[in-house]
């Protein structure tokens, strides 16, 4: 198997990964989507210092930990990063998978946007076109269902938003996730103890939940290894192209596992941000720098 093979055969496992994990937070019967995110936290630090440590990173983690102008912006992606999970949590257990996955099909157009606005990076006629297509498709659910789908928006922009903040930091993605959970582990400690001091927490009811709380710290950081071994071997291009398969596979599982209704107004809307998706895909592979003859 060549360093391409290998790449791809990575980004589609951690894509699949992060595809079912509606899947695996359905399992969470009766634990609130409060209590699941706190828990989230403490085993994915845990999960990650075990990792960092048989890979021995410890040396990115002290830099950026000794950089308080960095740190300040790791904290900044720590609360967007955990204000996502937490929606993303709350989203399965109230059955919005579909307003998820089409915030997480929405999030490439997002930092477009937010690149021009917040970096002033130029925006290509066509990708203008998409962004704005993609902003028809969220008001057709507005104006017609009377409703704004906060899901869709929190998720795209709690997301597209830790991009943007997260390329100014100069971490790996193992240790820079590290380093965001383990700012907000006093916070996940304090918390556990305060739903423990009130009898609130569910981490003691029974075996079965204890093991599914402990294992959503290995299943957050398992995708993300492997998407890390996919982007060291991938063009860019091909692993954006793999992203699809997340909010694709979320998409299916809603309407054929969690039998979530789809309307008309709201097929509608998937099918005009698609057409977004995939102007926007194509503007940017037809306008990709050329990589000279003879050349890697």
């Amino acid at each position: 198997m060549n360093e391409t093979t290998r790449g791809v055969c990575y980004g589609l496992s951690a894509y699949t990964i992060w595809g079912c994990f509606p899947l695996f937070f359905a399992l969470f019967e009766g634990v609130p989507a409060f209590e699941i995110l706190v828990h989230r936290i403490i085993w994915s630090c845990v999960f990650l210092a075990l990792v960092i440590s048989g890979l021995r990173r410890w040396s990115a983690v002290q830099a950026a930990l000794a950089n308080p102008a960095q740190l300040w912006r790791v904290l900044g992606c720590a609360v967007l990063i955990a204000a996502n999970w937490g929606i993303y949590i709350y989203s399965v257990e109230t059955r919005h998978v579909l307003q998820a996955s089409l915030g997480y099909f929405l999030t490439p157009l997002v930092n477009v946007a937010l690149g021009m606005l917040v970096l002033r990076e130029r925006m290509g006629p066509w990708q203008m076109a998409a962004v704005l297509l993609a902003g028809i498709g969220i008001l057709i659910q507005l104006v017609v269902l009377g409703e704004l789908p906060w899901i869709t928006l929190a998720l795209a922009i709690t997301f597209g938003t830790y991009g943007l903040l997260r390329k100014q930091v100069v971490l790996d993605g193992l240790s820079g996730l590290f380093v965001e959970t383990l700012l907000l582990l006093p916070v996940g400690l304090m918390t556990f103890g305060w739903l423990r001091h009130a009898d609130l927490s569910h981490f003691g009811d029974n075996l079965h939940t204890g093991a599914l709380l402990m294992a959503s710290g290995i299943v957050t950081a398992i995708p993300l290894l492997l998407f890390a071994g996919a982007a060291r071997r991938l063009r860019l291009a091909t692993v954006g192209f793999l992203m699809y398969i997340n909010p694709t596979l979320q998409f299916f599982i809603a309407l054929l596992v969690f039998g979530e209704p789809l309307s008309q107004v709201q097929l509608v809307s998937f099918v005009v941000i698609w057409l977004a998706l995939a102007l926007y895909t194509w503007s940017s592979w037809h306008y990709r720098p050329r990589v000279p003859a003879g050349q890697s």
